[in-house]
């Protein structure tokens, strides 16, 4: 994860950009912000404004704002960055994102400082370092190192490429199989750099059905073949362990591009590689 360090000159050139007025500051960031201010006061209703230290999804300034009638100022926003933000007053990124996990593990009902705990928060920190891997890795440089010379023009298959992914909407793993198949037009490329394009995209925050659109789209633009296909089945941890509790259900998906989508052969040929 790349980091956006904020130094205290920053800071006190983006406070010269909020109003002079009395404000409150949202918990918990707002709180310090307020503070620099020198117009702090105890609570939203004395206030004339609102301030945060960072807008995210703007979901928590939108309530205060409603509520209580009035703007809201932050120093920065997601849309400024998509670095972490880590500002002077906090330790680190990875020390404040820690206490976070501390709460939601009070939230559960959990006692953080038993001893299976302690280091859970560190360990959780560490894991997703490789879970969320795929955010920092560019699936187009990935593929740009092509075999101009080889003249092949049959259709490329890589089978069972084992894969594990997040899904964004509960948090919870899905994990499967995704096939890759292409006919080159003036390039190949090396089946390891497919098991990579998989990988990257994987290793983030996902559905099934943009991963298997996203590696398509991705080799149909940098190889420019005549035709692509992807096939993905999976298993989802938000099916089988909550919700509906179906244990043995695998949810399939697929993209085509090119003569592997338009002409009949090639799809038959594509799908009957898939079902060996």
């Amino acid at each position: 994860m790349k980091k956006y360090l904020m130094d205290w000159k920053e800071v006190y050139e983006r406070l010269n950009k909020i109003p002079n007025r009395t404000c409150y500051g949202i918990p918990r960031g707002g709180a310090i912000v307020a503070g620099l201010t020198g117009n702090a006061v105890d609570s939203p209703e004395k206030a004339e404004i609102l301030v945060d230290d960072i807008i995210d999804s703007g979901k928590t300034a939108e309530v205060f704002s409603k509520k209580y009638n009035k703007p809201v100022y932050v120093l920065i926003t997601k849309e400024e960055t998509s670095d972490w933000i880590v500002f002077p007053w906090e330790e680190s990124g990875e020390i404040d994102i820690q206490s976070h996990i501390v709460r939601v593990l009070e939230y559960i009902g959990e006692d953080p400082n038993r001893e299976g705990l302690k280091d859970t928060p560190k360990r959780m920190v560490k894991s997703w370092e490789k879970l969320f891997g795929g955010y920092d890795k560019d699936p187009v440089e990935i593929l740009k190192r092509t075999f101009g010379s080889e003249k092949y023009d049959e259709m490329v298959f890589l089978k069972d490429i084992e894969f594990y992914s997040t899904c964004e909407h509960h948090f919870l793993p899905f994990f499967g199989r995704i096939t890759i198949a292409y006919i080159p037009k003036n390039t190949v490329v090396g089946i390891s750099k497919l098991a990579r394009l998989v990988e990257i995209f994987a290793r983030r925050l996902q559905i099934q059905e943009r991963l298997t659109t996203q590696i398509a789209d991705t080799m149909n633009l940098v190889l420019q073949p005549l035709g692509v296909g992807v096939y993905c089945e999976a298993q989802h941890f938000c099916m089988t362990s909550r919700g509906v509790e179906k244990q043995n259900s695998k949810m399939i998906t697929n993209c085509l591009f090119g003569v592997i989508k338009e002409d009949a052969r090639a799809r038959e040929e594509f799908m009957s590689l898939v079902r060996k």
